[in-house]
């Protein structure tokens, strides 16, 4: 089977004209005899090896090391090849034997390779040990060059061009390559990921491809290598760092402390100092809660408003685990994201996740309490006008409506009197309450707006949730009466009618069974059945009257609990740096094809002819990678998503069926909310320096200036 070898040529590589001899290094990819992936990473001058303070091969260990463990599974760092630069036609041609030279040799195509001779035409590389350079050999080793002339074997990038391969022994200069030329990925610019977003593969071919490329991408092993491929590119430029931190000796760097840099370097302390103040504040004020609460006296407070006050109560845990770890999620890092850009840039946005939500949250919730705080009279005044309305005009005026001849419906006027007169004392009642408490609806306007100011919009509407269910505890005490009654009509007049028709409700199977029921039975069935089917009507106007009251408060309540989810769900830190720089959000590659082709020259094709080497005409493709990006929508459908995760269309269809039978709707939507973490205790003084630690360093990272 013909080999197939692609190489993964990064674009900076066209810089490098200046060096003359200089070293591949990178990453060799093999799934099988036939198949070859070249990753190269970077080059360097050959004369820094004899530079280096310690071994190469030490060198290279250490640096395969930092690489993530998933890379170093698969593929090693290592010394690729040579690359070598040859002059004209006309000049000088060292290292880089001729066609001919190449052609006379056995082993030139195909043949075994001799460590002595290397009649390839590759000569061992100062600073490498011998065992090392056999090893190197009788492996993979790639030898590129570097040609301004027009007789090139292999030609892909600018001037640059693969001479020969050393695969596994043999010396192969002839064989199918595929050439992607690549931007090395840079934290903060750019960088690649195999994640698509259902949308198929984008190509721009403007030449046919060859067929062998097809078979290649079709075979088994594909995705895990180009995993493996894909991941050695965006550690590409850490394993540069790496490697020239390790085998250049220390310098001492020289700085210029310029104005500039001292401002911001003056700023961002001072940011840090203010920040880990306000938290500190924020957690003294919780941890003194927490202390209250312990002691009996303030315990059964805590235990009734947790009850009355629930919503708000989960979101201030959450807001208050927030504060405690935003700076441990700041600070944390892994050996992962240290050496690969696309999971730098992942723990970047899971790093500045939280403090950008708490951000946004409180951002909204002082615009919120600074609006209600200067306009407090005015919103009382709208309180207590919509509450008069509500009362009277609709809640006294339904009762009344319903107690007389509801659209023309014909009722029992004794049976709507009855719910009619109890719903409107219950009404009352609960209107006289609201009288001696209306002196408190300006301190709760006052507390949504203290609340909102001090932890964030999510825990002032959470507060509003439960202000609302309190106030309307009324009509969900009157909603529950008329449902419990409807749903026993219900349910007793399907038992009779499967009385009539000989049937019985077998709840083990859940079916009904036949049955042989007594006349005695089917006459007091019969006697049943005629009062509860005529007070139906009437019983349903009621339900349905308060059932509409109560759905509509829920929506309100589901509404703001919508809102809150959402406000928490928000990626606000991917959202801003997506609209700075979208190629931080990549989905997918594809390759951009230059040229399509066979390689070969004539002048090479003649002299196998005359040694009698089989004539075999390679094809070369050449083609740049490129990204898909995601768009915004892409961003946030996944993280909004997971918001009704715990809702389906089943349990919409159950509720609408559930209220047709007497059963009440719930309450809650029951939407995903961010976990509330284990409270931990820390000194007052090792939080701020845990706060402005974090800061400082993320600054010196860098993450705040990309």
């Amino acid at each position: 089977m013909k080999r197939k070898c692609r190489i993964w040529l990064p674009k900076q590589l066209a810089s490098t004209d200046g060096l003359s001899h200089s070293l591949l290094f990178g990453w060799f990819v093999s799934h099988s005899s036939f198949c070859l992936d070249v990753v190269v990473a970077f080059i360097s001058d050959e004369s820094s090896l004899s530079n280096g303070g310690s071994k190469f091969q030490d060198v290279l260990h250490t640096t395969n090391e930092k690489m993530p463990s998933p890379l170093r599974d698969k593929a090693a760092f290592t010394l690729l090849g040579r690359y070598d630069k040859c002059l004209n036609a006309n000049g000088n041609s060292s290292q880089i034997v001729t066609d001919k030279d190449v052609c006379s040799k056995a082993g030139a195509y195909g043949g075994p390779c001799s460590y002595s001779s290397l009649s390839c035409g590759c000569n061992k590389v100062d600073g490498l040990s011998e065992d090392f350079w056999k090893d190197s050999v009788s492996s993979h080793w790639i030898h590129m060059v570097c040609d301004s002339s027009e007789h090139r074997i292999m030609e892909f990038h600018s001037n640059s061009r693969l001479h020969h391969v050393h695969w596994n022994g043999e010396i192969v200069s002839q064989c199918d390559v595929h050439v992607i030329v690549y931007d090395i990925p840079v934290f903060g610019s750019h960088h690649f990921s195999l994640s698509f977003w259902n949308s198929p593969l984008q190509t721009k071919a403007p030449v046919k491809k060859p067929k062998w490329v097809d078979d290649l991408h079709n075979r088994q092993p594909l995705n895990e290598m180009q995993e493996t491929v894909i991941l050695s590119i965006n550690c590409a430029s850490a394993a540069k760092i790496a490697y020239k931190k390790i085998s250049t000796p220390l310098e001492t760097p020289s700085r210029n402390f310029s104005i500039s840099y001292l401002i911001s370097s003056l700023t961002w302390r001072s940011l840090a100092i203010i920040i880990g103040s306000l938290s500190t504040i924020f957690y003294s004020l919780i941890q003194l809660f927490c202390l209250l609460s312990s002691f009996p006296i303030f315990s059964l407070v805590h235990i009734a408003s947790k009850r009355v006050l629930k919503n708000t109560w989960i979101n201030f845990r959450i807001r208050s685990s927030q504060i405690l770890y935003w700076p441990n999620f700041l600070e944390e890092n892994d050996l992962m994201s240290i050496s690969c850009v696309e999971h730098a840039e992942k723990a970047a946005l899971r790093r500045h996740s939280t403090w950008s939500a708490m951000a946004v949250d409180l951002i909204l919730g002082n615009w919120i309490g600074l609006c209600l705080l200067f306009n407090t009279e005015s919103v009382c005044s709208w309180i207590f006008n919509f509450a008069k309305e509500f009362t009277n005009g609709i809640l006294r005026s339904g009762c009344v409506w319903l107690m007389g001849v509801p659209a023309g419906f014909k009722l029992n006027t004794e049976l709507a009197g009855v719910l009619g007169m109890v719903s409107l004392n219950v009404i009352q009642i609960w209107s006289t309450l609201w009288v001696f408490m209306a002196s408190f609806i300006f301190y709760l306007i006052r507390a949504v707006a203290i609340l909102g100011i001090t932890f964030g919009a999510t825990v002032s509407a959470a507060f509003v949730i439960d202000v609302i269910t309190f106030a309307t505890l009324h009509i969900m005490a009157l909603h529950w009466t008329i449902t419990l009654v409807y749903s026993h009509q219900i349910q007793a007049l399907a038992a009779l009618w499967r009385l009539f028709r000989g049937r019985k409700l077998n709840p083990l199977r859940q079916r009904l069974d036949s049955y042989g029921y007594t006349v005695k039975q089917h006459v007091v069935g019969s006697l049943l059945f005629t009062p509860l089917l005529l007070l139906l009507p009437t019983t349903s106007v009621f339900y349905i009257f308060f059932t509409i009251t109560s759905t509509t408060i829920n929506s309100i309540c589901m509404l703001i609990e919508f809102s809150i989810s959402v406000i928490h769900a928000t990626p606000y830190a991917e959202i801003m740096i997506w609209l700075v720089r979208r190629k931080r959000f990549p989905s997918g590659v594809w390759f951009e094809m230059e040229h399509c082709g066979e390689h070969i020259l004539e002048s090479s094709s003649n002299l196998m002819r005359e040694h009698n080497i089989p004539l075999k005409t390679p094809s070369l493709m050449v083609s740049n990678l490129r990204s898909n990006f995601l768009s915004l929508g892409q961003i946030l459908l996944p993280h909004y998503t997971t918001i009704f995760s715990g809702i389906s269309a089943s349990s919409l269809t159950t509720s609408a069926r559930g209220v047709l039978s007497g059963k009440r709707m719930p309450s809650k939507l029951g939407l995903d909310l961010p976990p509330p973490r284990p409270w931990m205790h820390m000194p007052l003084r090792e939080y701020w320096m845990l706060c402005h630690n974090s800061i400082v360093s993320s600054v010196a990272n860098g993450e705040f200036s990309n």
